[in-house]
């Protein structure tokens, strides 16, 4: 449809009080498409999901999506994946997130959301009070996203999945967010696979899970990064406690592995 045909959409959007759910997905809208949805957003009050993940939005339409996403409290689920955001989108994000009050999921994966926009999107995650899913799958997070996360761990109490998959996530990063994770007790679903925190940054997530008696972590997705025995043998210690814990990963380290490494 491109931004005319999103334009349209969005004056549609604001006379009709049904539509609850839109997928507007891979349509090109661009700025002009999106100016004209921030719009609408601020006048809609039914719409509960949009998806507009793959349409070219770059921090030129992040900056008119903000101020709808600050003002609007109604708008449930938000899919942004697959855009071309980038680092500065991530930070005037950060800002419209922390401020809304209605959002319970959203996806900003595949954005390029790096260095500080990638801290400003977690410390704006972390002021959020209402969210439950996060996708910040295949952006570049790094160490120091990985420590803005764990900050936030540490005091969120809403926030139930989380998806830091390919992130680019070193050992040191999965340290810094394990520390959150030793004072989270909602956190159900943790995914971080792909990232080259090697076996002992997945060995810090799982000792932070065992020392925490009030941890709600049912589901640790490391696919891709191998583990050596030392993981195996504390998951299998969680295991006798926690029957039902689940963990995926990339299959145990042989030993001629660890003689390279």
């Amino acid at each position: 449809m491109e931004g005319e045909g999103g334009a349209a959409i969005a004056d549609m959007l604001k006379e009709n009080l049904y539509i609850t759910e839109i997928d507007l997905s891979e349509n090109r809208l661009g700025e002009c498409g999106m100016k004209a949805l921030a719009s609408m957003l601020l006048e809609n009050t039914s719409l509960i999901s949009l998806n507009l993940s793959g349409n070219h939005l770059d921090e030129r339409a992040a900056k008119h999506l903000a101020p709808a996403l600050t003002k609007n409290q109604h708008l449930q689920h938000l899919d942004l994946s697959h855009n071309q955001l980038g680092e500065a989108a991530g930070e005037i994000l950060g800002a419209a997130v922390a401020e809304n009050t209605g959002m319970k999921s959203v996806s900003l994966a595949w954005n390029g959301i790096r260095g500080k926009g990638a801290i400003a999107l977690a410390k704006g995650l972390g002021a959020n009070i209402f969210l439950q899913t996060v996708d910040l799958s295949y952006n570049g997070l790094g160490k120091e996203g990985a420590a803005a996360l764990g900050e936030v761990l540490k005091d969120n109490n809403t926030l139930e999945e989380l998806n830091i998959s390919i992130n680019r996530i070193p050992p040191e990063g999965a340290v810094h967010l394990a520390v959150g994770l030793k004072a989270n007790n909602n956190l159900r679903i943790l995914k971080m696979a792909r990232n080259p925190v090697r076996s002992a940054g997945c060995f810090a997530v799982l000792k932070a899970i065992e020392g925490n008696p009030s941890s709600s972590v049912e589901y640790l997705d490391f696919s891709d990064i191998s583990v050596d025995q030392e993981f195996e043998d504390l998951f299998n210690s969680i295991k006798e406690t926690l029957p039902n814990f689940q963990v995926k990963h990339g299959g145990k380290i042989r030993p001629s592995q660890n003689l390279k490494s």
